[in-house]
């Protein structure tokens, strides 16, 4: 009587199916996947910059810019293409000169980015982002 050969290979057809399966249920459901959102200008509870010297730039809702001096109430329109003159004009005084950028809630990050990228170029070294404390009063 013949002996039966024990068959030593791995059937990888059922694998295959599978991750094909995998596959496409992963394809049908990446594009349903809800894209979460940021709310960026609120922070816990922190040290505040000092602000009675820092020169606060004002970005709107509109995008428009303002250059306001420490807590006073006068703040000066500005130009976009202007702001970096400015910026440099200020910092003709003072190299160290504290800037605080208080933009609008309802702004898109990227002017907010703009605004940042035109202090680095004017040469501030000291830019702080102004944000509203979402902690409970006591």
């Amino acid at each position: 009587m013949r002996q039966r050969r024990l068959m030593n290979q791995i059937n990888v057809v059922p694998y295959i199916d599978v991750m094909l399966v995998l596959l496409v249920i992963f394809m049908v459901t990446a594009p349903m996947i809800q894209q979460g959102t940021i709310n960026v200008p609120s922070a816990g509870a922190g040290t505040p910059p000092p602000q009675a010297e820092a020169i606060f730039i004002e970005v709107k809702a509109d995008g428009a810019l303002a250059l306001r001096p420490g807590n006073s109430g006068n703040s000066r329109p500005v130009r976009k293409d202007q702001l970096e003159i400015a910026l440099k004009e200020t910092l003709a005084k003072n190299q160290e000169q504290p800037f605080l950028v208080a933009a609008d809630p309802k702004l898109d990050y990227q002017k907010v980015i703009d605004v940042l990228e035109v202090a680095r170029s004017a040469g501030v070294r000291k830019i702080s982002l102004v944000t509203q404390n979402t902690s409970p009063q006591k």
